[in-house]
């Protein structure tokens, strides 16, 4: 990953650059997890949210927004989240007519670095602002008294016994670090998955071990999905991390069985932290 931004001294553009985008191959983290791109064992996206939107239309005068960006979780690469920003800080002095027309550039710019169509909403503050903050639905694991001795992911901490549940279950506690500048990405992670009682006292040790984890936001989660599955066995299963913002921009994952559908309103809650 030498060729990536991440890390290194930058100028920052302010004039349209598509060219700034970096993507990373999702392949590379899935080959840990003998997942292959082409026969996936799960649906899902990976939602962004940028609220450095601006540029400027055809008078002059600047635009604001904050975007959606949803990237198919079967797109062949991941978008490198410094240069998604430097990308979007390249719109800033850049005149378009119209928002058709710097939604059609984030568009055609990001399905080009993703390999996969990508789809971006923009969003006027007042529209935003109207969705509200929320918190999820489902029960908090957080609270409860339980030693915790593994700093490192753990599938092992896992197990699920008893009774057959539908219930979702969350936590606050999650932290990854970028495996690249080491930086600390923190999230709330949501649970939501039908079969034999997940033990709550494992998981959340289970959570707790990314601590001092290095990888991507996407990676977390594909490896969270896949220890749930390998260890726990629920008929269907539902992972997603709301990760605060950075630079502007936060990032959302989500995977989910094949042939589930998740609920819109769960999926496009704004959490307190962001």
């Amino acid at each position: 990953m030498d060729h990536l931004q991440l890390g290194k001294h930058t100028e920052y553009v302010s004039v349209y650059t598509p060219s700034l985008l970096d993507p990373i191959p999702r392949a590379m983290a899935r080959a840990e997890l003998a997942i292959k791109n082409e026969s996936l064992p799960f649906a899902g996206v990976d939602i962004w949210t940028g609220y450095e939107i601006s540029w400027l239309n055809g008078n002059g005068l600047p635009q604001q927004a904050i975007a959606v960006f949803s990237i198919p979780a079967d797109s062949p690469n991941i978008i490198e989240s410094k240069s998604f920003k430097l990308y979007l800080n390249s719109f800033n002095q850049t005149k378009f007519n119209t928002r058709s027309e710097v939604i059609a550039a984030m568009e055609s710019d990001l399905s080009a670095a993703a390999g996969a169509p990508v789809l971006v909403d923009l969003e006027g503050l007042d529209q935003f602002a109207s969705v509200g903050v929320q918190r999820p639905r489902g029960i908090c694991i957080d609270h409860m008294d339980v030693e915790i001795e593994t700093y490192s992911p753990d599938a092992n901490l896992l197990s699920a016994t008893g009774e057959l549940v539908s219930e979702t279950l969350y936590s606050d506690l999650l932290k990854s670090n970028c495996p690249v500048t080491a930086q600390p990405d923190w999230a709330t992670l949501i649970i939501s998955y039908r079969g034999t009682a997940i033990s709550q006292e494992g998981l959340l040790r289970y959570i707790v071990s990314y601590r001092e984890h290095q990888d991507f936001h996407e990676n977390c989660v594909e490896r969270i999905y896949s220890d749930i599955m390998a260890q726990c066995q629920p008929e269907s299963l539902m992972v997603y991390a709301r990760y605060t913002r950075r630079g502007g921009l936060d990032i959302n994952p989500l995977r989910h069985s094949l042939g589930d559908s998740v609920d819109a309103l769960d999926i496009a809650s704004r959490l307190v932290r962001q």
